[in-house]
């Protein structure tokens, strides 16, 4: 043992074995963090201390924002780690199918370069400079000194004349024509169409050979674990998808689903299910279906579906329940609660009504006629605005005070229009409804963000407005035309433009171009971006309410830019959500591009409405689902428009 280095302290160390040396290096000389500390000055001492106390002072007071922050975190995002190995195999954009004999075409000039760096694009210079359509006032029309009534086609609805006769499909308002705008893109080719109409057939086909080889018969396709889920356990996905087959010429695969729907299809089971969604898909994808092949075998079907659904309205209230046993014959509310969402009520008229027209039976329609009547005369409204809960023991809205365009309220304002344009536009009530829902919307909900001024609905809580706004929303664009097409005022179409504008800039703003499920939008002077998206919020279910409403944006006015933004969609689709072994996956996070995150589920309604509003939105044959014929349910289920003498 060697004397230590210094005289007033004393260290013992041992050799390693096969040592006998003692090593005076650094490595082996020990000193106490204490003798250390009291080494240094006063000085130096106090400076230290004052560092660390204001590191911790920092530390409590970011100590909210950071859990904030991580509270946001679903608990996919939580687990990446975790499912790490379950990576999906991302091909590349879907190639525009090209004739043998031509060259390729140049890629779409309009296409957004998508980028692997991290932060949004800047934004499109195709914002709209237009003021903010809630100041816009409606002139009083002249009636020409004609009595009431003598012209049954018009209707005069709190000063606005309102002409029901109108039709403006596929014609142009020629002091709006964007086409003539130096920003505006050239017309596609007719051979680019064709080719946009076939890469559909082809993401369809790639969809449906997951769902065949994988989840036959069965409700959802799983496509990264090549497996199934069940909800009803009724092959939704089947029989969501069998109108889009036929409106595609798929003829082979409607074929193979007929046969099973013939075979396999049976209502006879132990099972609950939802009125609402076994309505609009079950009930809504069958009757379509057999208004367009004229097959009974899917009236059959619809008329078995539709009785067994039927105790859903053995309520008190007459407001039905949410959950039938189609087995059993029994329904009930939810286990948490005897709400129903409003929308869920209000969104099962067209199908029901259509069967009893099929039928001759009234207790469909007289069951959900009934709804709509207790609705309108319901306190708890504001300026036409719903809440989103109503009791099924009382009849009366509850959770009052919340005002959304969203989920649980967002369906209720399409069907107003859209049964008033099924039965004729004779049902006044239902019109008056929905027009004064539209300026209880510009009232309380419209606003424009900042930087650039999108205009945007959002919602509105016991009085406080909120920037938030739903994916779903992005159907009312389409609405709103659809009720200008039909005679309302001409201001709605100047909105549904505007919104239009706006939820493609939820796509374009997004890593991957594709919509997050929900935005913030930016009010406050000084920002520097007008949409903001959450942790939570960042997921993309492979919706279709931004092509539903492009496709009724290009049908009514023609400009091509909405057929353009929606071949966007699908590439990136193809891109970012498409699995090789067949179908395509919802994602958690849009603003990743390198890794979107797969979640391994491909709704039934990804047939049954995103692709079948992308193939009607290329094609420029307005008899093919003629708006003047048809109107679309909730879930892009055509139903006929009923003949003036029904």
């Amino acid at each position: 043992m060697h004397p230590p280095s210094r005289q007033d302290y004393v260290s013992i160390s041992f050799a390693g074995q096969g040592s006998g040396v003692y090593n005076n290096s650094k490595q082996w000389r020990r000193q106490s963090c204490w003798r250390k500390w009291k080494q240094l000055s006063r000085l130096q001492r106090s400076l230290i201390l004052f560092i660390l106390v204001l590191l911790f002072i920092c530390g409590i007071a970011s100590y909210p924002s950071i859990t904030e922050h991580l509270s946001g975190l679903t608990e996919e995002e939580q687990n990446t780690e975790s499912n790490s190995d379950l990576r999906p195999i991302i091909p590349h954009v879907l190639p525009e199918p090209v004739k043998q004999a031509q060259p390729p075409l140049p890629e779409l000039t309009s296409q957004r370069k998508l980028s692997n760096k991290r932060g949004p694009p800047f934004l499109q210079n195709r914002l709209q400079k237009k003021e903010n359509v809630s100041n816009t006032v409606v002139e009083d029309k002249p009636a020409d000194n004609k009595k009431e009534g003598e012209e049954p086609g018009v209707i005069n609805w709190r000063g606005v004349v309102i002409d029901t006769d109108q039709a403006t499909e596929g014609m142009k308002d020629e002091e709006n024509n964007e086409d003539s705008l130096p920003n505006q893109k050239a017309k596609p080719s007719k051979e680019s169409a064709i080719n946009w109409l076939e890469a559909v057939r082809e993401a369809f086909r790639h969809a449906w050979k997951g769902y065949k080889d994988f989840a036959w018969g069965h409700d959802e396709l799983r496509p990264l674990s090549k497996s199934y889920s069940e909800w009803f356990g009724l092959g939704l996905t089947l029989i969501d998808a069998l109108d889009t087959m036929w409106i595609m010429g798929l003829k082979e695969e409607f074929e193979e689903a007929k046969a099973w729907v013939a075979t396999e299809l049976t209502f006879n089971k132990n099972v609950d299910v939802n009125l609402f969604e076994s309505t609009i898909r079950i009930l809504g994808g069958l009757l379509s279906t057999y208004h367009l092949t004229g097959d009974t075998l899917f009236l059959d079907k619809a008329k078995d579906i539709g009785s067994r659904l039927m105790p859903a309205f053995n309520t008190p209230s007459k407001i039905p329940y949410s959950d039938v046993n189609i087995g059993k014959g029994t329904a009930h509310p939810p286990r948490w609660t005897s709400d129903s969402t409003v929308a869920e009520v209000t969104s099962i008229q067209l199908e029901f009504r259509e069967l009893t027209r099929l039928t001759q039976e009234p207790q469909y329609q007289d069951a959900v006629a009934e709804v709509m009547k207790q609705v309108h005369k319901l306190d708890g409204k504001l300026d036409g605005l719903v809440p989103m809960f109503i009791n099924t023991n009382n009849g009366q809205f509850t959770h009052q005070g919340i005002y959304t365009l969203g989920a649980r309220a967002d369906s209720y304002y399409e069907y107003l229009l859209k049964q008033w344009i099924q039965g004729g536009k004779k049902e006044n009530q239902l019109l008056e409804d929905y027009l004064q829902a539209i300026e209880g919307v510009k009232k309380n909900l419209l606003q424009k963000s900042s930087p650039n001024g999108l205009t945007f609905v959002g919602e509105l809580s016991h009085g406080q407005f909120s920037p938030k706004m739903d994916h779903l929303v992005c159907f009312l664009p389409g609405t709103l035309a659809l009720g200008a097409h039909n005679g309302l005022p001409a201001d709605h179409m100047d909105l549904a433009k505007q919104l239009m504008e706006t939820c493609y800039q939820m796509y374009v703003q997004m890593e991957t171009g594709l919509s997050p499920e929900i935005v913030h939008f930016n009010m406050h002077q000084g920002s520097t971006r007008d949409i903001d998206v959450k942790l939570a919020d960042r997921h993309n279910l492979l919706r279709p309410e931004m092509v539903e409403s492009l496709f009724y944006l290009y049908r009514l006015t023609k400009e091509h830019k909405y057929q353009e933004w929606g071949y966007e969609i699908l590439q990136n689709f193809n891109k970012y959500t498409k699995v090789s072994s067949g179908g395509y996956t919802s994602i958690n996070n849009v603003r990743d591009p390198d890794y979107p995150s797969p979640r391994d589920k491909m709704e039934s309604f990804f047939l049954g409405e995103t692709l079948k509003y992308l193939y009607l939105l290329f094609s420029d044959d307005s008899n093919l689902i003629s708006l003047d014929q048809y109107v679309f349910n909730t879930e892009a289920h055509p139903l006929p428009i009923w003949p003036s003498t029904a």
